[in-house]
């Protein structure tokens, strides 16, 4: 049924989504929750600290979920919220963690273990790597303690969780109240009244206006807005330079290609580890300096690794360290091996698990000579010519710009471009220009608010290229002054005062509707419905006709259900002359199925979230 189809893709989709963002605030913490600092404390949770540290982990959690719904736009971000939000779950994921220890919910630690090696990740060839589950916690800076500790926590929590969530009830009347809402059918009559010729006598003084705008000011809360010019350039505006390439400028370019490819060559890295576990940092770093100078003195690095390193992984295969990559020490580990020529033996380098010497051997592929490459050179330097002419053009540009406060100057420069306007341009904007987040952080700046007016420098934009803006009018978020919404108030006014006069002329055909058969009714009143076909909810209809229709109850056989509602310019009498609804038997079993799941997840998380808000009325939350 493609009604059905819909109640996935509508309303109900909508709130599931909602629904599935919302563990997200309670589990996937990769720490867990520690006392520490009591200054570093965000909330104390029956006598357990959250700490700021993790409150500034999960709210750029939530950060990034919501980046990911706006495209990245940071601008369409309500940062207060989200930050709440996140202590919120915080707090929630702490009461829950605290009832399921209450409850004895926990594995043991053999059964942590086995869930570890039978992690894809921690796998090479089929079986449990110890190289990659120790490169995996030097990574995210644990031990393996602290991650056994961490995934108990997490289990614990989840298998609480579904207890809500995976075995709430759904009955068939709830299976039927959901497939009316998105499935009912209703066959729609609808008549049209024109109120230009009844707005011709409606007065409306100003003391109307002012009491109508007193009462209803929620009504006219606008948004931050910018009225602003600019003026953009692009690298197709500029005339291209010189098709010709030299010799020369091949020979750079393809010296350059080669530097990256060895670069980017595969690297075979060995390390010897001299931790400060059982020593000073001072002798630490004195024994690491000691083995460095007997590997210089003949010692290969293989024997200095299998006698002195304290890699348990890697000392007995001369150090080398398996499936390396970036961040399995730390930077400073990563930039000793990106500077390290091929076959070099560094000097000690201190991270935070001790010192290291390192071997790096690079294993070189194969760079196409020149004569392959030429014509790539060849476009790449035309498209580097091109981007500098770009470049230089906007740096000079800039500079006369910015020093005169004038965005003239780009036009007078560059013939092709030309000066733009927009009026109450919000955040929210879908201008191609203007909803540039950069823009919009300039637009929208501190500045802009305390009255900054002028050019701003040059802001590059997704596509390569530039605009200078620079706002008229800054209009601050608030309630509209009433000399502002004064027009927009008296329409409404004309409008609504119309409408009831509409109505008043047609009051007694309406009453009639509600007592006698629909054709009686309209045998009796010269008034002309059309027929406008049948409907289900979200399937094309003005929202408030939409409305109005399945506000109304379901007719008698032979009579019509009528309402009225209110467009711009006219009244629509509204009538429904029948109503089908389709049994939760006519659906199919897959349908069936998956409408009892959905309902049954948006039941459980209610309940969850009912009893977390319970948890949280019997807590000590500081």
């Amino acid at each position: 049924m493609e009604s059905f189809r819909k109640v996935i893709k509508g309303w109900l989709g909508k709130v599931l989504l909602v629904l599935f963002l919302t563990p997200l605030a309670l589990v996937g913490i990769e720490g867990y929750f520690s006392g520490g600092n009591k200054a570093d404390v965000a909330k104390t949770v029956n006598g357990q600290d959250i700490s700021n540290k993790d409150l500034e982990a999960q709210t750029k959690a939530f950060k990034d979920q919501y980046l990911s719904m706006v495209n990245g736009d940071e601008s369409l971000l309500n940062h207060s919220f989200i930050q709440n939000a996140a202590l919120d779950g915080l707090v929630a994921r702490a009461l829950l963690i605290q009832h399921a220890e209450k409850l004895g919910i926990s594995l043991s630690d053999a059964q942590i273990e086995q869930m570890l090696a039978q992690q894809p990740s921690f796998q090479e060839n089929g079986k449990f790597s110890q190289q990659l589950y120790e490169n995996y916690l030097r990574s995210v800076g644990m031990t393996s303690a602290a991650l056994i500790a961490n995934v108990r926590q997490d289990h614990a929590l989840k298998t609480l969780m579904s207890t809500f969530t995976d075995n709430a009830l759904v009955s068939k009347q709830d299976l039927q109240q959901i497939a009316n809402l998105q499935t009912e059918q209703r066959t729609l009559q609808l008549a049209s009244v024109n109120l230009d010729e009844y707005k011709q006598n409606v007065k409306v003084s100003s003391q109307e206006i002012a009491d109508y705008y007193n009462k209803h000011q929620n009504k006219f809360k606008q948004v931050a807005s910018v009225d602003v010019d600019y003026v953009v350039l692009t690298p197709m505006m500029l005339a291209q330079p010189n098709a010709a390439v030299s010799d020369a400028e091949l020979q750079k370019a393809y010296t350059a290609f080669v530097d990256q490819q060895k670069k980017n060559a595969t690297r075979e890295v060995k390390h010897i580890l001299i931790t400060t576990d059982n020593r000073t940092a001072e002798q630490a770093a004195k024994l690491a300096n000691d083995v460095y100078s007997k590997i210089k003195g003949g010692v290969t690095f293989a024997q200095a690794a299998a006698q002195y390193s304290e890699d348990p992984s890697s000392k007995t295969k001369g150090g080398l360290v398996e499936s390396y990559t970036e961040g399995v020490f730390d930077e400073n580990f990563d930039n000793a091996v990106k500077s390290a020529k091929n076959d070099e033996i560094t000097r000690p380098v201190k991270t935070q698990y001790g010192y290291h010497i390192i071997e790096v051997h690079t294993v070189a592929g194969d760079v196409p000579s020149f004569e392959a490459k030429k014509a790539d050179l060849t476009a790449e330097v035309l498209k580097a010519k091109s981007a500098n002419l770009f470049a230089d053009t906007v740096n000079s540009l800039n500079e006369q710009v910015v020093s005169n406060d004038a965005l003239d100057i780009v036009p007078s420069e560059v013939k092709t471009a030309k000066i733009e306007s927009a009026k109450a341009v919000t955040v929210a904007t879908q201008n191609p220009v203007l909803a540039n987040p950069s823009v919009k952080a300039k637009l929208f700046s501190d500045d802009v608010k305390n009255g900054d007016k002028n050019v701003s420098s040059s802001i590059q934009l997704a596509d390569g290229g530039t605009v200078w803006v620079k706002v008229r009018e800054y209009h601050a978020a608030g309630v509209q002054p009433l000399a502002q919404a004064t027009a927009r108030v008296k329409a409404q006014l004309i409008q609504a005062k119309a409408a009831k006069a509409a109505k008043a002329k047609i009051e007694n055909m309406l009453a009639d509707f509600k007592k006698l058969p629909a054709q009686e009714v309209l045998a009796k009143y010269p008034f002309h419905f059309e027929s406008a076909g049948t409907f289900t909810r979200s399937q094309g209809l003005k929202r408030e006709i939409e409305r109005a229709a399945f506000s109304l109850t379901a007719p008698k056989a032979g009579m019509w259900s009528v309402t009225t509602t209110t467009l711009p310019n006219e009244m629509v009498v509204v009538a429904v002359s029948e109503v089908k609804k389709a049994p939760v038997d006519g659906l199919d079993p897959t349908q069936a199925q998956e409408l009892t799941r959905l309902y049954q997840q948006l039941r459980g998380q209610q309940l969850l979230e009912d009893y977390t808000q319970y948890l949280k009325s019997k807590a000590k939350i500081k």
